[in-house]
C-alpha cells in the first residue's frame, strides 16, 4: 500500500468514525441502563415497589450526542431517592424526619461493565472504520 492509498483509507475511515462512535455510545448506554436496573430490582440494591425508580433511569439524551470524532451520552436519573439509594443517609432531613438508611449500591457496581462494554464497542467501531 502506497502512503498516498493509506492517507485515502484514513481520510475515508475519519468521514466514518463519528457515527460509528455514535452506534457504540448508544449500544454501551442501553446496556449500562439495563445493567443499573437490574442492579435496582432487590438486594444488595434498593427492594422494588413500584418500578417508578428503576424507570426512570434512561441515557441523557435519549440517542448519543455526536461530537467532532465521537460521541457522548449520560446515564442518569432524576429521582429525588437516587443519591440516598446509592450511598445511604443518616441524619435528619429537611422536614425534621430522622434517618439511618443502609446504601444500596445499583450503580457504582455497574461501572467496571459499563467500562468494559464502552472500551468493547470502541474497538469495534475502530475496526469497522479501518476495514
Amino acid at each position: 500500500m502506497t502512503p498516498e492509498q493509506l492517507a485515502d483509507r484514513f481520510e475515508a475511515a475519519a468521514k466514518r468514525i463519528s457515527p460509528a462512535v455514535a452506534r457504540g455510545i448508544d449500544h454501551t448506554a442501553t446496556l449500562g441502563i439495563a445493567r443499573i436496573r437490574g442492579n435496582a430490582s432487590g438486594r444488595p440494591g434498593p427492594n422494588v415497589i413500584s418500578g417508578d425508580y428503576r424507570s426512570s433511569w434512561q441515557p441523557r439524551p435519549a440517542r448519543a450526542r455526536r461530537l467532532p470524532y465521537g460521541a457522548m451520552c449520560t446515564l442518569a436519573t432524576d429521582a429525588p431517592q437516587a443519591r440516598r439509594l446509592e450511598w445511604g443517609f443518616t441524619g435528619i432531613d429537611s422536614i425534621g424526619r430522622h434517618y439511618n438508611q443502609p446504601p444500596f449500591p445499583h450503580v457504582e457496581p455497574a461501572i467496571d461493565f459499563i467500562g468494559g462494554t464502552l472500551l468493547a464497542s470502541m474497538r469495534f467501531a475502530v475496526a469497522e472504520v479501518l476495514a
